[in-house]
């Protein structure tokens, strides 16, 4: 990344003279790398620590156009390292715009510390007008119903004391955002006296909970005993130790394996015991292999009771026994329904799943020799790399997939964000930095931020980074590209272009069908076309080098091959791929 933005001095080290130095010393302290930001005057004395007291270094500054890219971006890094990065929000009108990237962590269950700032809270150092708009009495009841913790401590003592529990909460597994708002006249107050900062490291999280000997003892009992163990792994850490467990414990037991597209990568999806290719909704073979399981068993798996609804209506009758590992329960509440309905467990572990892993691989080595894998047919389950029939003149969403794995070969890529027309069934997840997720809450701009998080996170890793974008997510972030150029962040952006808001086109048709009303017009108020929005010119503004549209096969991979060429020099390309309107797997729509 570049070196940017630099003082031409600082503050004496270790001088620390305002309240709010106190608050840029913590995040030295807690060894925050770097901090999102788009400016306010809430936080100007923040700011001016950052800057003049710390030198703009540990943590770097990114200067951010738009408070959803601020979040976006802290969410991305924390995709790839599983480890917190801050962002801060100015005062209320900040927060509310940067509300829609916490609440995308929140479901992700990513760690962010997000910073914030309101007041002056004494009324009387407040300016007229604008500081009265901008002070809340109670700013942290915007985003606590997402959010694990917030805090707005009102001495320089207590912003220690609160940026402490902040990080070990949000770092305390399960992971998620936390929030510490700190009152502008605190920011702005001359220290009278020296305040103590002890050494974090005695406030550190506690390891991820284990399971008990017993539960491990059953769980092991039950995959001796069953003849189609089904294993679902959704969410996991980016250790490599974990994904070598994951795949020891798969083939031990001969256990058939799904994973998710929605969640990072997990579990090779080549593997022959990965038994479909990584997908939202389950296809027919799918529900046939889940309907054949005489054990089930979720770790973590993201909405397991949603999973077997696609097999039955009433899943209190599912024959197989079931067990679900996770401690995703700790984060629920009564405001978001991100906890999902609840699924019949037989055997609930309260556990981190990859904890649990390494308890358990052990005890069935021990217990029996390595068993064949019955419902695998000995070879990966992902298709050819072959395009559509009309290759030569056009592109299918899928083809964007096929292209990236053609051109891929034997390098590693990491694919930052793939729009819901992916596939999964070509392109293969081989290792915990191949695939980064979804974006948590299914809300459209979180991609471009997103993307140049996990390029802040990978930028020494010499692995070039990819994010294939839906234009609605990709017109409304847009600007998350200017931070990315701004920096030097390299990513090949490719945006997979089918000028509709075509998912709300398919719920029109979906509520036509019905109501018996005409299909033909499921495009009206969803068509972004008339004039076409010129994604290069927009890219090319924010300073990103960028092509297109690109409009059939040939074009797209050599400019595939350019925009590799440019991101291995160390910059963001944008590549504006026209694609056919489509799904390789049509979502579910209410009423099917």
């Amino acid at each position: 990344m570049k070196e940017l933005e630099r003082p031409l001095s600082k503050a004496a080290p270790n001088d620390m003279g305002w309240g709010s130095d106190v608050a840029a010393e913590m995040l030295r302290k807690l060894n925050i790398k770097y901090l999102s930001l788009n400016p306010g005057a809430s936080y100007r004395g923040f700011h001016d620590s950052l800057v003049n007291y710390l030198g703009n270094g540990s943590p770097q500054m990114l200067l951010c156009l738009h408070e959803d890219h601020v979040v976006s971006i802290a969410h991305g890094y924390a995709k790839v390292t599983d480890e917190p990065m801050a962002c801060v929000l100015h005062s209320n009108v900040g927060l509310m715009h940067g509300l829609m990237g916490i609440f995308n962590a929140w479901c992700d269950r990513m760690p962010i510390l997000a910073l914030g700032a309101t007041g002056p809270v004494a009324a009387d150092k407040r300016r007229p007008w604008i500081d009265w708009i901008h002070t809340a009495k109670d700013q942290g009841a915007l985003l606590r119903d997402f959010t694990k913790w917030d805090d707005e401590p009102r001495s320089a003592e207590a912003i220690v004391g609160s940026m402490l529990k902040a990080y070990q909460m949000s770092t305390t597994a399960p992971f998620g955002p936390v929030y510490v708002c700190l009152d502008a006249g605190l920011q702005e107050q001359k220290l009278d006296r020296s305040v103590s900062i002890p050494e974090p490291g005695r406030f550190r999280a506690p390891p991820a909970p284990s399971a008990s000997h017993e539960q491990v003892a059953e769980l092991a009992d039950l995959i001796a005993a069953a003849k189609t163990p089904l294993f679902l792994f959704g969410r996991g850490s980016r250790s490599q130790e974990a994904w070598d467990r994951r795949v020891s414990l798969v083939e031990h037991t001969g256990a058939a394996v799904l994973t998710s597209i929605r969640e990072r990568s997990v579990f090779p999806t080549d593997h022959p015991q990965h038994a479909i290719p990584p997908s939202y909704w389950l296809n027919p073979k799918a529900k046939e292999l889940v309907k054949g399981s005489d054990l089930i068993i979720s770790f973590d798996w993201v909405d397991l009771n949603g999973l077997l609804l696609q097999i039955s209506k009433k899943t209190e009758d599912t024959v197989a026994k079931v067990a679900h590992v996770s401690l995703d329960h700790a984060l629920h509440n009564g405001w978001s329904m991100d906890y999902f309905s609840l699924p019949p467990v037989d055997v609930p572990v309260s556990s981190d799943p990859d904890v649990l892993i390494s308890q358990l691989l052990p005890v069935l080595q021990k217990s029996f020799t390595k068993r064949p894998a019955t419902r695998s047919a000995g070879k990966s389950t992902l298709a050819p790399a072959e395009y559509s029939a009309k290759a030569a003149t056009e592109i299918m969403p899928r083809d964007v997939e096929v292209a990236l794995e053609k051109i891929r070969g034997s390098r590693k890529f990491s694919m930052a964000h793939t729009t819901i027309g992916w596939a999964g069934d070509v392109y293969a997840f081989r290792d915990p930095l191949d695939f980064l997720g979804h974006d948590g809450g299914a809300g459209l701009a979180a991609g471009p931020g997103i993307t140049v998080g996990v390029s802040l996170a990978m930028k020494d890793s010499r692995r070039p980074v990819i994010s294939v974008l839906g234009d609605g997510d990709f017109m409304q972030g847009v600007s998350a590209l200017w931070t990315a150029a701004h920096y030097s962040l390299p990513a090949l952006y490719i945006v997979s272009n089918n000028r509709s808001n075509f998912n709300d086109e398919l719920h029109q048709e979906a509520v036509a069908k019905i109501r018996s009303r005409p299909v033909e017009n499921r495009w009206i108020g969803q068509r972004i076309d008339q004039p076409q929005l010129d994604f290069a010119g927009l890219a090319r503004a924010q300073g990103v080098e960028a092509e297109g549209p690109v409009k059939n096969v040939p074009d797209l991979e050599a400019a595939i091959l350019r925009g590799l060429k440019i991101v291995e020099q160390g910059r963001p390309y944008l590549i504006d791929a026209h694609v056919v309107p489509g799904y390789a797997t049509p979502p579910l729509a209410r009423g099917e």
